[in-house]
């Protein structure tokens, strides 16, 4: 099962808004170059320091539209916090297995579940609705660059 970047975001503080980005830089045991938990200024970047899935963290653009749809909403796709929105692949198959998107190999680490936090600042239904649906986390296991629109490879 193959997919593609839809879109990056990176955002540089806690709190600051998700800013889209055509390309990444991204670094094996840091995260994305220029976002928040790169340069650890995020929300949890002190509890999690040096915990590889707080490497880079990526959702589907169908499950976003979808959530869109069914409650009425508009919400853009870096409002939900992660770094890369996919299309065309299923994140939850990611679990444990090493992908690659572009020329960077990563690991699916664990389901990027929503938090009270996101609740609080961006949308209360989040919480209840996106378990099991609001993404993946992964590791960076090299370094390399991602662009919108590169594939996304299971392998």
């Amino acid at each position: 099962m193959n997919g593609r970047v839809f879109e990056i975001y990176i955002a540089e503080s806690a709190g600051k808004d998700m800013e889209s980005i055509v390309q990444a830089k991204v670094f094996a045991g840091r995260g994305i170059e220029g976002d928040r938990y790169f340069t650890e200024k995020g929300t949890f970047s002190e509890k999690l320091r040096g915990k590889p899935y707080m490497e880079l963290s990526l959702i589907e653009k169908e499950e976003i539209d979808s959530f869109n749809k069914e409650f009425n909403q508009s919400h853009r796709y870096g409002d939900l916090r992660r770094n890369i929105v996919t299309e065309g692949i299923r994140l939850n198959d990611l679990v444990d297995k090493t992908f690659s998107i572009g020329g960077v190999s990563l690991k699916g680490i664990r389901l990027c579940e929503p938090c009270s936090h996101l609740a609080k600042t961006v949308n209360e239904l989040f919480l209840p609705h996106m378990v099991g649906r609001s993404g993946l986390r992964a590791q960076i296991l090299t370094s390399g660059t991602i662009k919108g629109g590169d594939m996304i490879i299971d392998s």
